[in-house]
């Protein structure tokens, strides 16, 4: 049984519960995990070493998994044949197109941010590009009836910081979530954290945007196919989508509002929370006052937020230069990088030879550029541009400031500057 086979029976028997996750998440993540109520292991019995792998915890007994804290007879349900089921369904489903994926816990492209929050799913289902779970995240999230201000403010929001270079995450609902979702699109795309399964749309009236994301970005979900839309997913989805991103943004939420949620579950994992002042009598602008008044920074500019967040860019491209650092240890003899490699993101970066970084560079100029100025300058492509950016600023050859990429040594954007780029 290999390790995709054994993390969907163990999903489907136990979902994501806190002694599954500290049986295969040793170190910090099963520090931090809390057994569920009334299954705290054997008193006395010393705890067991952590599982070689999923496939290993699946060979265990009955008597070792009740000593790591599980309910009594839930080991059976890794065997039944609901569970044989599940992993057909899974199977078929990664078999029916190129653009879909199952990334495991261990798996090296699983998001490292994401591994870094609270509660990290065992498992994600991606339809579309996965590399765009490594890149630098805002997540844009909001009321799903939002005034037309707040609309168009998400919209408007969600499209600076894609300009800046980084992904907009959102959870593919109406209102909020949809406006940023579709200003995103472009570049470098955008990802969609849903409630269901990877082969269901939810609302379904979204289908249209759900095909633009697979194509352009990334669908997510820790729910396997099949899965249909249920009232208790959705919190639990907040956490993958404050878990992705750098930063939390709130437009507009109403004082009881799953965008409360997403940005209480930012805060948990240690990422900064934004909120957008409203018009006191406007009662979907009250959750993010109360946000204001709980600590979360008031902003009224995107710049603002890019600004904030442009050093904790950095940590997510610490984690992507050790993938590059795996890359070049895969290289074959002679030096020459694979261009057949398995990796997304190392593939777009070692393709873009010298000739593709010259092309930056004159697109940069002296005075430096947006993400969208780039693009149209340089006439790469989103996927290809977005990581070099990111690898030419962690060797130190431009630096970004306010959503402008600038080469080192440059004056910094002016105010009058910044107004004629929007």
């Amino acid at each position: 049984m290999d390790t995709l086979d054994a993390l969907i029976r163990l999903h489907r028997a136990t979902g994501n519960t806190a002694w599954l996750r500290a049986a295969l998440m040793p170190g910090a993540e099963a520090a931090r995990a809390i057994p569920s109520a009334g299954f705290t292991g054997t008193p006395g019995e010393p705890p067991l070493p952590a599982p070689a792998s999923p496939a290993a915890l699946l060979h265990e007994s009955e008597a070792a998994w009740r000593r790591r804290g599980a309910p009594a007879g839930l080991r059976r349900l890794t065997e039944d044949a609901e569970a044989a089921a599940a992993v057909d369904a899974v199977r078929r489903w990664l078999a029916g197109g190129r653009d879909r994926h199952a990334i495991g816990w261990d798996d090296p492209a699983y998001p490292s941010l994401l591994r870094e929050a609270p509660s990290p799913p065992l498992l994600l289902f991606v339809e579309g590009q996965p590399e765009r779970l490594w890149w630098p995240q805002v997540a844009v999230v909001g009321s799903r009836s939002p005034t037309p201000a707040g609309r168009e403010r998400a919209g408007r929001w969600a499209r600076a910081f894609a300009d800046a270079g980084y992904v907009v995450t959102s959870g593919l609902a109406s209102g909020i979530d949809a406006a940023a979702h579709g200003a995103a699109l472009a570049s470098p795309g955008t990802i969609a954290v849903t409630a269901t399964g990877p082969d269901r749309c939810f609302p379904t009236a979204h289908r249209s945007l759900h095909a633009a994301i697979v194509r352009d970005g990334a669908i997510a979900t820790e729910h396997p196919p099949g899965t249909p839309a249920r009232r208790e997913h959705f919190p639990r989805r907040n956490r993958i989508i404050a878990g992705l991103a750098l930063a939390t943004v709130v437009v507009e939420a109403a004082e009881r509002s799953g965008a409360l949620i997403t940005a209480r579950l930012a805060a948990e994992a240690g990422r900064d929370v934004f909120a957008l002042p409203g018009a006191p009598e406007n009662l979907k602008a009250r959750g993010c006052h109360r946000l204001i008044r709980d600590g979360a920074a008031l902003v009224d500019d995107p710049a603002q937020v890019l600004e904030a967040i442009g050093a904790a860019s950095g940590r997510v491209g610490a984690s992507l230069r050790q993938r590059l650092d795996l890359a070049e240890r895969r290289m074959p003899a002679g030096g020459a990088p694979s261009r057949r490699g398995d990796d997304p993101v190392s593939r777009d970066l070692f393709d873009g030879d010298e000739a593709v970084h010259a092309r930056v560079d004159a697109a940069l100029g002296r005075d430096g550029a947006r993400f969208d100025e780039l693009l149209a300058r340089s006439g790469l492509t989103p996927a290809t541009l977005a990581p070099i950016l990111l690898a030419m600023e962690l060797e130190g050859r431009l630096t970004q400031q306010h959503g402008v990429y600038l080469p080192c040594g440059s004056a910094p954007p002016t105010r009058a500057g910044l107004q004629r780029r929007r």
